[in-house]
């Protein structure tokens, strides 16, 4: 098995949008996980595209390790790409990409309207997309009575793991994600609740984003 050394990090589970007028003005937020830049620059090219009429097209993506870019497309310097950008590292949220599409109304929103607005986007298309937790898990198979069941229910759920499969036969046959840091807890838990009866096997480390 591989070094159990933890990273972990946040990415959209998906793609988000949300749409609200603020004082006449229509805003579009839209956020895709990307994992390349050259992705980031295709959906920000999409996006031009399909909203060429639109007044501005404001865009923020981060690549983890990589790129970090925003654009305020013409807004005042600094109420726009900036802020966006700010929703997603003060989330600890990487390898995303996200466009805001600006209809404008006729009322100026001024400085500190625009930023309000435009984190807004950004953070209800965020909360539309989902984050996803990626990091290294052990796939651990748990035959559990049917007594056990809930005891070790709780105690995955104790350990920040999720069990994503349940076989009802004879036992209950468990298969758990846990994170590589719990595991070893994790397995002596189950074998003093058990006293010793029930045996835990770890068939598998993965790295892998799963729903946070």
């Amino acid at each position: 098995m591989s070094d159990k050394k933890t990273v972990s990090y946040l990415i959209p589970s998906s793609y988000g949008e949300a749409e609200f007028e603020e004082k006449r003005s229509r805003f579009i937020g839209r956020v895709w996980p990307v994992e390349e830049e050259a992705e980031a620059l295709a959906r920000i090219g999409e996006m031009r595209s399909k909203h060429y009429d639109a007044t501005h097209n404001v865009y923020a993506y981060i690549i983890r390790n990589r790129q970090t870019r925003y654009s305020d497309d013409g807004e005042p310097q600094g109420t726009s790409g900036l802020p966006t950008l700010n929703v997603f590292q003060s989330e600890g949220v990487f390898n995303v990409c996200c466009v805001i599409t600006r209809y404008y109304g006729g009322i100026l929103l001024g400085a500190g309207g625009l930023v309000r607005a435009y984190s807004k986007a950004a953070k209800l298309a965020l909360d539309a997309a989902g984050k996803s937790i990626v990091r290294k898990w052990d796939i651990i198979l748990l035959p559990s009575p049917y007594s056990m069941f809930e005891r070790f229910r709780l105690l995955v759920q104790d350990h920040g793991g999720i069990i994503e499969s349940s076989e009802f036969a004879a036992d209950v046959l468990l298969q758990i994600l846990m994170p590589v840091e719990n595991s070893a807890v994790f397995l002596r838990k189950v074998t003093d609740i058990s006293s010793a009866t029930v045996e835990a096997e770890i068939i598998e480390t993965v790295f892998r984003a799963v729903p946070s």
